[in-house]
């Protein structure tokens, strides 16, 4: 895909001031003789971009190959960990969409920018820095885990790296995620919001909402759609009239862009220019295009797609791409690359023990971190 003509914009540049609403708006009295628009839409192909362009050193993308893989080994024994009850509850695995996570790790300043996601949110805690151990915990319910064993597997937190959730209601903290940068415009800190929603979230009337108010406050924010293209089990065309996500960006009247989230240097690329524009108040609605290779979560027969689709996408895995690129461009080699998987290995079984070992929370403490008040006068 080639880059679009960008538009010429109308709208000044916004200073760091306290957020206010956009004036200057037409006068709607007076009828056009014609209507018309341009829109900015950039593409990011797969295959285009080399480390160099993107300004990353060979340690680093070293670093986001061991990463995507810590992420794969991690859901893989989580999976297993399932089958063996060890864990409770959903289960949403992110296998197939690790350059997402990595690729947006790479591009934010993690501490200082924000991000927020919804339930299948191991890979974007483990990308942003959070330990094996406090995610596997987390997932096991004992207080070792990122929310204390309270939160499970759809509620993955990390305050230190700005990481606001892990959540479960379908599209529910999209307005959240623009409320945290309508914060970091307020607080003038120069940070960025970035909130993560699937395909099949992109209906909800909340996220259109966030949309409007992230346009209409100049806020320096990015929605990104993760279209995995089956959300539980609908095929994107059969859920939507308008399937290039990246176009609603036009209802909005504000940037929009397309990756291709099986390549993780698209990712890194995309993330730069939107958080770059984010930094200037000029937010992005992006669209990333990846594939799941399990099912929307542990319960799902994926009788949706066929095993002959499946094998086809299997050729497109990110973290396959990444290793030969790294072979290819002679970053390192396949006896290092094996050293890392075990490594890998070796941290995630590691984070099973001790999870394992990690104490239950205790029952006296299961009103801690929900009621303000301590006494709870309220419960009998």
């Amino acid at each position: 895909m080639a880059k679009q003509t960008k538009r010429t914009s109308t709208r000044k540049t916004a200073s760091k001031k306290k957020p206010v609403a956009k004036k200057g708006a037409p006068d709607q009295n007076v009828v056009p003789d014609s209507l018309s628009f341009s829109q900015e839409f950039d593409t990011y192909p797969a295959g285009k971009y080399t480390h160099k362009k993107l300004g990353l050193s060979e340690d680093q993308v070293i670093g986001m190959y061991r990463n995507m893989l810590l992420q794969r080994r991690f859901e893989e024994r989580a999976a297993q960990m399932y089958g063996k009850q060890k864990i409770a509850g959903f289960l949403h695995l992110y296998i197939g969409q690790e350059a997402i996570s990595t690729g947006t790790a790479t591009a934010m300043e993690i501490g200082k920018d924000s991000l927020i996601t919804a339930y299948r949110d191991h890979g974007h805690a483990l990308a942003l820095g959070m330990s094996a151990n406090e995610g596997m915990a987390e997932m096991f319910g004992k207080v070792g885990g990122c929310s204390k064993g309270k939160g499970g597997s759809m509620h993955f937190f990390d305050k230190e790296n700005r990481m606001f959730g892990g959540h479960g209601i379908v599209g529910a903290h999209v307005p959240v995620g623009v409320g945290i940068a309508f914060g970091h415009k307020y607080k003038e800190d120069d940070g960025v919001a970035i909130a993560f929603y699937g395909d099949g979230a992109a209906g909800q009337g909340a996220i259109h909402e966030a949309a409007n108010l992230m346009s209409i406050y100049d806020l320096p924010a990015i929605l990104v759609v993760e279209n995995n293209q089956y959300a539980m089990g609908t095929a994107v065309h059969r859920a939507f009239g308008q399937v290039e996500f990246s176009h609603w960006a036009a209802s909005y009247d504000v940037r929009g862009s397309v990756a291709d989230g099986m390549d993780v240097f698209s990712v890194v690329k995309a993330m730069q220019d939107a958080i770059a524009s984010a930094r200037e108040f000029k937010p992005t609605m992006m669209e990333i295009r990846t594939y799941r290779y399990r099912g929307h979560s542990m319960s799902d027969p994926q009788k949706y797609r066929t095993k002959e689709e499946l094998d086809s996408k299997k050729n497109e895995d990110p973290i396959i791409r990444l290793k030969a690129y790294l072979l290819e461009n002679k970053i390192t080699d396949e006896k290092t690359l094996d050293a890392i998987d075990d490594d890998v290995k070796e941290e995630v079984m590691a984070s099973v023990e001790f999870a394992e070992n990690s104490p239950a929370p205790d029952l006296d403490a299961i009103y801690d971190d929900v009621y303000d008040s301590r006494e709870y006068p309220f419960l009998s």
